[in-house]
């Protein structure tokens, strides 16, 4: 198993060159506001846009597949909790096994909940996709006036996951070097798993510990105005796409709500 963090979009891609603040702040302005409703259709709009879009942010829709590949689970676990413990079973009736009913009224919320999920966690994966995790670290901290602390703390861990994978492969090779195996025991692999994961927890707190002392020692926290190698420029296209995305937003729930298949999430 390996984790990448590292852009894998066209550099020369019109929406891919924008400030990764501003890419950001769209991605956010784009998805929140299809939270306040459980429709279907409004997350399957902005799914449409998502997808013409993409090829302006220089994703393959390839890669775009790969990196949501884990929203499945997610989508599957939404389908059989809303099959099994749903409370409005209103609709027509498709199948009943004891006291579970599937009806037409559950299924719809299921699915616009989980067109909700890739609608929402779409934007996200296509702005890092598109962006270097230096680049936000520096324009968040240029741009949107974040502490340099935290923006650069987290770009340090940013940068480590990749080594929780490789840490979890090194513990599993050494315990079957010293004999420990699960075997075919369920019960065994879930302690075993437990363990591990354990064992890894505690490995990623000693290296943020130590990774925090030296950031410190080197100044990363001493107050003195710092410098930076790459300056990121906030640009009038960088407000024109964030102002493009609030816009795509509000037309959207604007359709549901002419169309009157907007359902509130509240009330």
């Amino acid at each position: 198993m390996t984790l990448v963090f590292e852009p894998v979009a066209d550099p020369s891609a019109p929406l891919a060159r924008r400030n990764p603040v501003a890419k950001l702040g769209a991605a956010l302005l784009f998805s929140l506001p299809l939270v306040s409703t459980v429709d279907p259709l409004t997350p399957a709009i902005a799914l449409l846009v998502e997808l013409v879009l993409l090829p302006f942010f220089g994703v393959r829709y390839r890669v775009l597949a790969r990196r949501a590949a884990p929203l499945l689970l997610a989508a599957v676990g939404v389908l059989v909790t809303m099959v099994l413990f749903a409370a409005d079973r209103s609709g027509e009736l498709l199948f009943s096994a004891g006291p579970f009913e599937v009806t037409t009224g559950v299924l719809a919320t299921a699915t616009g909940l989980i067109l909700r999920i890739f609608a929402v966690a779409l934007p996200g994966i296509i702005v890092f996709a598109t962006t270097d995790p230096t680049d936000l670290a520096d324009a968040l901290v240029q741009n949107a006036k974040a502490p340099a602390r935290f923006a650069l703390g987290a770009l340090a861990a940013f940068r480590l996951l990749p080594l929780l994978a490789q840490e979890w492969h090194a513990l599993t090779l050494a315990r079957r070097a010293r004999g420990v195996d699960a075997g075919r025991n369920p019960v065994a692999k879930v302690r075993l798993f437990a363990s591990t994961a354990f064992a890894l927890l505690v490995g990623a707190l000693r290296r943020g510990v130590r990774l925090s002392v030296a950031m410190d020692a080197r100044g990363f926290d001493s107050g003195v105005p710092r410098t930076y190698a790459r300056r990121q420029h906030f640009t009038g296209a960088d407000t024109a796409l964030l102002a493009c995305a609030g816009v795509a937003s509000a037309a959207i729930l604007a359709v549901t709500v002419a169309l009157g298949v907007f359902r509130p999430i509240v009330g």
